[in-house]
């Protein structure tokens, strides 16, 4: 059975942090483990308190996953703190296989879910770690000192600069673009990216698309895909999941995607 772990926060509404990745993981028929990092008291319109989990209760989720269950692909999310960060690193130490890194920094709502002071730890600790690296435009500018851009040639660029800077390679995700197409890029040091273009879907209900798609992505990777096979098989499930979304009605502000689109009736 591939099993993939996820190590991120906890959403008390369900459509992002651990909660979306298990479903993800389900949808994609594979087996899900999970380390919480935080816990936030949050819905679709909000967040409105975050608690981060301690970090021996954190270093002692990981071992208790790692000693027991063979593990074959890694997702992180948010991780909020430096100290979070370090812990972290150090849980995977000894895992070998491959570990998409979310730098998960704002919520949906706009609300901080990374302290300014941890990004140099994630640059310093997790890039040189991450089989992938997934942000978003915004996420980029901020990792990089710069600006958003949403130029392919420009995204391109920023995803070569993340590299360097220790990724092995780097999903540069368009959806904060402005066009009605969405493009994201994939520069993982191949001749040309990698390049993902779907039509942007009319709905506020795009809670979670960012956890969705590098947790689907980590489901690919565990159950043996290459990297470009995972990321456009995963692409494909979260144009899916956000084209139903309007099927679930859940909360009055950005609704989650259907994660289980393919699944249930």
């Amino acid at each position: 059975m591939a099993t993939a772990l996820t190590i991120a926060g906890s959403d008390s509404g369900g459509g992002a942090g651990i909660q979306a990745d298990l479903k993800a993981f389900s949808a994609r028929g594979v087996y899900a483990t999970s380390v919480i990092t935080a816990l936030t008291a949050q819905n679709t319109r909000a967040v409105t308190m975050v608690e981060g989990v301690s970090l021996p209760m954190i270093r002692a989720q990981m071992a208790a996953v790692f000693e027991d269950i063979a593990v074959d692909a890694v997702k992180i999310g948010m991780l909020g703190t430096p100290e979070v960060i370090a812990a972290v690193a150090e849980g995977l130490a000894g895992f070998k296989g491959p570990v998409v890194l979310d730098p998960v920094m704002v919520a949906k709502s706009g609300d901080a879910l990374l302290a300014a002071e941890a990004e140099e730890a994630l640059a310093t600790h997790l890039l040189p770690r991450a089989t992938l690296l997934t942000p978003n435009l915004p996420e980029a500018a901020r990792l990089l000192g710069g600006d958003e851009d949403d130029d392919p040639a420009a995204m391109a660029a920023a995803g070569q600069a993340l590299r360097t800077m220790g990724a092995g390679a780097v999903l540069m995700k368009g959806g904060h673009g402005r066009g009605a197409t969405c493009v994201d890029l994939l520069v993982d040091g191949e001749d040309a990216p990698l390049r993902l273009e779907a039509s942007r879907i009319a709905t506020r209900n795009t809670h979670g698309t960012g956890c969705t798609l590098s947790a689907a992505i980590a489901a690919e990777l565990a159950k043996g895909a290459d990297l470009r096979g995972a990321i456009t098989a995963a692409h494909g499930y979260l144009q899916g999941a956000i084209a139903a979304a309007d099927r679930l009605d859940i909360g009055t502000g950005h609704g989650p995607v259907h994660h289980f689109h393919e699944v249930w009736p």
